[in-house]
């Protein structure tokens, strides 16, 4: 059993030092990355200064300026205003993903570093019981899982509510700009602001109700499911239908939050890897065992290379949510053929 066990965390430790050398070059690529878009942002602040030297020199002589060289003038500046705040906001995730890289890797390295201390102490070690158990080779792949997942939210973060933010203060300065010369012009473009704002307000509403529902602490495990397969279905176009058998009650909070989890990423999952045409969500609690069930009529998969892959890669995916429902007590098991379509059963006690 000592020997098993040393076997397994010899495993892990060559598993954390390759995901190491991983990070480390991803480390390298970011910081060329962002050097070059430093030097792109510096040079483009430069230019968008002489734009701005030359509205200024428009605006003081404006009635000798020929009227067919005010709308190029304005236009240059809104492309390079364009230009720069994109490149800011590319290098601002940059550095961000390089920081939140930099953490990981840290981590890493303290992980590394403890596994070697075990594998130096030998046959030591399994006397003085120092190696790692499994429950904590599980907590050590919950923290570097959350690790990944910080990092997939910052980027995502970047990728969407940042750049509408750039891309809002930009039409902001256009408006500003066009309200002394152009008031008509102005009012077209506060319409666009408008619309970019709204636009902007939605999608942050949708990423916080994605990160955390409300109505999953509020009203319960059943509404949330209603609410959130329906606005999937909405959103995606896929049919989606939940199902719940048995009588309706809460259950305790980290059940509810642990079963809520598991099918959001079973229906994401349907819907980014299986192409379906319907996902059918069922719920059964009869006091003792909860289970949730995810079908989908789509390409269906291997199941043991998808699980290698997912328990690899050691993301919040698949293999984090199985093992959070193994230290509940649960198991999620799949039954898939490719061509066949998928179905992922879920149970946990409910209490």
């Amino acid at each position: 059993m000592a020997e098993e066990t040393q076997s397994q965390e010899q495993i892990f430790l060559e598993e954390c030092i390759a995901e190491q050398e991983q990070v480390a070059a991803q480390v390298r690529e970011v910081e060329i990355f962002i050097r070059q878009s430093t030097e792109e942002v510096e040079k483009l602040a430069r230019r968008n200064a002489e734009i701005e030297n030359r509205l200024q020199q428009m605006e003081a002589n404006f009635d000798t300026i020929p009227r067919a060289d005010i709308p190029n003038i304005y236009n240059a500046a809104r492309k390079a205003q364009g230009r720069l705040f994109m490149m800011q906001g590319q290098l601002d995730k940059l550095k961000s993903d390089h920081e939140n890289l930099e953490k990981y890797r840290a981590l890493l390295s303290s992980v590394i570093e403890i596994l070697r201390s075990v594998a130096s102490s030998g046959a030591t070690a399994a006397v003085t019981d120092t190696s790692f158990s499994p429950e904590q080779s599980m907590v050590v792949r919950i923290i570097e899982a959350q690790e990944n997942e910080r990092l997939r939210l910052s980027r995502q973060m970047h990728d969407g509510t940042a750049q509408h933010l750039t891309n809002v203060i930009l039409q902001s300065e256009i408006c500003q700009r066009l309200l002394d010369t152009d008031p008509a012009r102005a009012r077209v473009e506060l319409e666009k602001l408008k619309e970019e704002v709204n636009h902007t307000f939605q999608r942050t509403r949708t990423f916080i109700s994605d990160l955390r529902p409300m109505m999953l602490d509020d009203l319960g495990l059943v509404p949330t499911l209603k609410r959130y397969v329906a606005s999937w279905s909405e959103k995606t176009g896929i049919k989606g239908d939940l199902t719940v058998v048995g009588k309706e009650h809460r259950l305790a909070p980290y059940t509810e939050v642990t079963i809520f989890r598991a099918v959001q990423q079973l229906v994401e999952n349907a819907e980014q890897h299986a192409n379906p045409s319907n996902v059918q969500v069922t719920l059964e609690l009869n006091g003792q065992m909860a289970r949730a069930t995810v079908e989908d009529d789509g390409v269906g998969f291997d199941i043991d290379e998808v699980m290698a892959a997912a328990d690899a890669r050691k993301t919040i995916g698949i293999a984090s949510i199985m093992d959070r429902v193994q230290m509940l007590g649960g198991s999620l098991n799949f039954d898939s053929v490719r061509g066949r379509g998928t179905k992922a059963v879920l149970e946990v006690p409910e209490s």
